[in-house]
């Protein structure tokens, strides 16, 4: 057992067909993070303990912005039926979260996208201060390394001070490594979840891992960072703590299964 036992539990229940038991009247908490490669749910109990959650690769968001609104909704939708035939209770609301800096109009998108999938959005937060929600960082930085973006958050005495997204994210690991091997995307993108390729790859992502490190450096470079926490699918990749740590010079830790803290901690703000 990991220091984050709820990471664990999420995980597990990922993998899980059958997931939690469920005992009506409980209230759940419902989060869907929208991201650049992956859309995923989460959903807790009364208790902010995980009953059941799902994630589909999908390219319907790009720098994270919302680009196929149908695609979107339809992928969200198919994941309330399925939870819903495993609880036997209907999903009527949900929180959702954007990248920082973005605009009210874009972050509406992702609202409607809820909307139109079958739930009422019953709160929205950037993504950075969704994953402090699991994390509980006090003094430091939050990084949230996604598909298209790379989400900064420096927290100071347990408060979000300042917030910043920039371009660069797992979908360039993706496409350096199709181009340096003269591959598809898709395929591209199946070496890279293989963690049995990660130490042949990393020469050829090492350049995109020092821009995303580059990024967080310039970001926190008028604050006091005790320490960096990375988070999102792309934190996952081998020796992404070690390059950012490197170039930043502030201790880097990776949190188990990164993918799932963001849609964790928007669970847990519905």
């Amino acid at each position: 057992m990991s220091d984050y036992p709820l990471l664990d539990a999420v995980n597990a229940l990922m993998h899980n067909p059958n997931g939690a038991k469920y005992s009506a009247p409980d209230t759940l908490h419902v989060g869907v993070d929208l991201g650049t490669a992956y859309i995923v749910m989460v959903v807790l109990d009364g208790n902010k303990q995980p009953l059941a959650g799902a994630y589909q690769f999908a390219q319907v968001v790009r720098d994270g912005l919302v680009v196929d609104y149908l695609g979107a909704s339809d992928i969200v939708r198919r994941m309330k039926q399925t939870i819903e035939q495993k609880l036997g209770v209907e999903l009527t609301t949900a929180a959702t979260c954007y990248p920082p800096g973005t605009s009210r109009a874009d972050a509406r998108v992702c609202e409607n996208v809820l909307y139109s999938a079958g739930l009422a959005c019953s709160g929205m937060l950037d993504e950075p201060s969704a994953a402090n929600l699991v994390l509980g960082v006090q003094n430091g930085a939050v990084v949230d390394v996604g598909g298209g973006t790379t989400g900064i958050a420096i927290i100071k005495d347990g408060q979000v001070v300042y917030t910043a997204d920039e371009a660069t994210g797992g979908t360039h690991f993706s496409l350096v490594i199709a181009g340096a091997h003269n591959i598809s995307f898709e395929e591209a993108e199946t070496l890279k979840k293989d963690p049995n390729n990660h130490r042949r790859l990393f020469p050829v992502v090492k350049p995109v891992m020092e821009k995303v490190a580059t990024i967080v450096s310039r970001h926190i470079a008028h604050h006091p960072v005790e320490r960096i926490y990375l988070v999102g699918g792309s934190a996952s990749f081998a020796e992404m703590g070690q390059v950012v740590e490197n170039i930043t010079g502030v201790a880097t830790e990776i949190p188990p299964h990164p993918m799932f803290v963001t849609p964790t901690g928007v669970a847990l703000s519905s």
